[in-house]
């Protein structure tokens, strides 16, 4: 189900915005920067400070999270199901060392997500025919003016 360019966009652009809703219907949108890819039809994330995102998936396992490369405008929505591994689970140690998390101390649980539906994501900066090295050098330029002071390799 997730193809090459899925699992290389979730390795190289990690921080995925999950969407959940909670018991009363409000939906919850949370960023979360420790995601990797567990198999061909499965991703996770590590949680370190996700209250309310782990609240929702006990009463509702539904899930959407989508990642997208901000220069390139692109990126992929997937939706699922999640299971919630605690520490001290069986899989959790296992997952763990998966995800490569610098963070492993501080994490509580690692949320293991079932995709059953994988969407591209593309900015409507495409529909004129641009090409996508020109939004790449355009967000590049956009992104180095809001960070004036950095140095970037090319």
């Amino acid at each position: 189900m997730l193809t090459l360019d899925m699992k290389r966009i979730v390795r190289e652009q990690p921080l995925g915005y999950v969407a959940t809703v909670a018991a009363d219907g409000t939906p919850n949108v949370s960023p979360k920067g420790t995601f990797f890819v567990v198999d061909d039809a499965t991703i996770a994330f590590a949680e370190i400070r996700s209250p309310a995102t782990i609240r929702n998936l006990q009463g509702n396992p539904r899930i959407e999270v989508n990642f997208i490369d901000p220069f390139a405008r692109k990126g992929y929505r997937f939706a699922g199901t999640a299971k919630i591994v605690p520490r001290g689970e069986e899989d959790f140690n296992k997952l763990l060392e998966m995800s490569g998390s610098t963070l492993a101390p501080r994490v509580r649980a690692v949320v293991v997500i079932t995709v059953a539906k994988a969407l591209p994501l593309v900015s409507p900066a495409y529909d004129d025919g641009t090409s996508e090295p020109e939004i790449r050098r355009s967000w590049t330029t956009r992104f180095r003016k809001l960070q004036p002071n950095e140095r970037f390799e090319e």
